[in-house]
């Protein structure tokens, strides 16, 4: 008898919300939030690139992520050590076991001669050391103007691959024309 008191006991007292369970279930594991970042990438003991934010979110879970919701800085250094390139994104998402960055809303890359790449959305191959979008972008070079959609380009912007070019002013000298 006094068991069947001491089970029922137990019955009426115990009782959870499946939908807090369920929340607490979605949880990441933990995350990690710093203002004022400022970071830097290195391939065989040389400076590739240096990020800055002002703000990031690192969350470790079954996709470990790092997220820079409110803007995202980088400057690309040569081997020698001088800047090559840079970039500007309002958004930044970098997936720790891909070495794989995606940026989007307002993403500039410029490089030192003056050449801009614009796009909504970029996906940054820290591994490869290049860019690559199936979105629209445009590129400004000093005797060029293209758009298009589709681009892969090396960080450096010195060399692209262009899928879908439109609506584009490209200026070829006559001695670049077979004869």
């Amino acid at each position: 008898m006094a068991a069947l008191l001491w089970g029922c006991f137990f019955l009426v007292s115990c009782e959870n919300d499946i939908h807090e369970v369920q929340s607490l279930s979605k949880q990441p594991l933990n995350v990690e939030v710093m203002d004022t970042v400022t970071s830097y990438l290195s391939q065989g003991g040389k400076t590739k690139a240096k990020l800055s934010s002002i703000y990031m979110v690192r969350t470790q879970d079954t996709l470990p992520r790092v997220e820079f919701p409110k803007s995202l800085h980088v400057d690309f250094y040569s081997d020698s050590a001088t800047l090559e390139s840079f970039l500007d994104a309002r958004y930044a998402k970098y997936f720790e076991g891909r070495n794989q960055v995606f940026l989007r809303d307002s993403v500039k890359v410029f490089n030192i001669k003056g050449d801009t790449l614009w796009t909504n959305e970029l996906w940054w191959d820290q591994g490869q050391q290049k860019f690559y979008t199936d979105k629209a972008f445009r590129v400004w070079q000093h005797d060029k103007y293209i758009v298009g959609t589709g681009l892969e380009a090396g960080q450096d912007l010195k060399w692209y691959k262009m899928k879908n070019v439109n609506n584009s002013i490209i200026d070829v000298p006559a001695n670049q024309f077979p004869q």
